[in-house]
This record gives C-alpha cells, structure tokens and sequence, in this order.
C-alpha cells in the first residue's frame, strides 16, 4: 500500500520534471548580443550584399548544434533575395574555410512578401515596426575559435530600390557588426577572402539564436 503511494506520488514529479525540460529545451536562446531598440532603417538595397559579422570573441558561453539568424525589414513591399550564405573564417583570418547555404523556405532566393499579414504581422512595415523572419536552421555549432559572415546578396530592380533594412541607432549595444558593397558578395568559395571593411553595424541581421 505504501508503495503505491509513493508510486502515485513520484509518477506526477517525473512528469512535471520532464515537462519543465522539454519547455526549457524548447525556448531559443541568444548566440550573441542581438539588435535592440532604438532602430534605424538603411534603404535602398538594389545590387548591394548586405555582410554581418559574428565574431568569435562575441559568441556566448552556450552550446548548440543548430543556429537561426533573424533578419529585420523597416521598408519595402517585396525583398528579392538573391542569394543568402554564411562564410566561416578562423578568428581575425579573411581567408574562407567553409561556406554554408543560407535558406528561408528552402531556398537561397526567397522573395519575400512584406505586405503579407502571414509574412508581417503587425502590418506596414518601418524602424518602429520592423517584420522579423526568421530563416531556415543551420545544423551548425558556433565556435568563438572561427568568425562567421552572413551576406544577403538583393537583386538589382525596383523592389529592392525602396526595400530598407534593420539597423542599430547604438550599435555599441549588440555584438554584431557589418558592411555594406554594391554587386555580389555572396559567391565566394573556400581559399577566398572575405569582403574587407566594417562600418561597425549590422544589416537586416538582428539575431543569432540556438533556434
């Protein structure tokens, strides 16, 4: 009789305890010091390749074998992207040791429908508004002994011309920095460089987590 007491007892614990794991395991945390407010809109990305970067110094002490990059929209009816990656580098190296797709849906060029209450929420997208989406899971393990590149390459024509992307009033508050270059940037391959530059913020990129 006791021991089905303490069977009754002990049986709802070890549910509880697994429930509180799975809700644990479940919730995604940050990689990096992401992109907080205030934010600022950086327009115009016809032909230009947005690159952020991920230092290995800026990587927090978490461990996951999946990372999910958020990108951040403040403008724009459509973005036509026309090819997404993630170059690994060794840390303050420019030379490229693995390149990684960077899908949404995917694909490596989405367009993306800006004024879809499905894709955008909360409706007309700006700086105080932004649409945040994020893209396909990368099976891939940050490591602070490499740095990381994300480059969003937008097709030159119009939607793009009046598409604007998240960017820090304070970059100093988040861990990521950026550049921006005209042409394509995102087809470079191992033994390569890395486009050189840092403005000192980030682009669209607004957060590196576990998922």
């Amino acid at each position: 009789m006791k021991l089905v007491n303490i069977c009754k007892i002990v049986g709802p614990i070890m549910l509880f305890f697994a429930l509180l794991a799975q809700s644990m395991a479940a919730n995604p945390e940050n990689l990096v010091v992401g992109v907080g407010g205030p934010l600022s809109s950086s327009n115009e990305w016809s032909n230009f390749s947005a690159i952020n970067i991920i230092s290995g110094s800026s990587i927090l002490p978490i461990t996951s074998t999946t990372t999910a990059l958020y990108l951040g929209f403040t403008a724009g009816t459509f973005a036509d992207v026309n090819h997404m990656v993630l170059y690994t580098t060794k840390r303050q190296s420019s030379k490229i040791t693995a390149v990684t797709p960077v899908k949404l849906g995917g694909i490596s060029n989405p367009t993306i429908n800006l004024e879809s209450r499905t894709t955008c929420p909360n409706g007309a997208v700006s700086a105080t508004n932004p649409c945040i989406m994020r893209l396909d899971t990368l099976a891939l393990t940050l490591s602070p002994a490499n740095d990381y590149y994300f480059v969003v390459y937008f097709t030159s024509n119009p939607n793009n011309g009046s598409l604007g992307g998240v960017t820090p009033v304070f970059p100093n508050k988040t861990s990521l920095t950026g550049e921006f270059q005209e042409g394509d940037s995102s087809r470079l391959t191992v033994g390569q460089t890395v486009p050189a530059g840092n403005s000192g913020t980030p682009f669209f990129l607004m957060y590196v987590m576990t998922d």
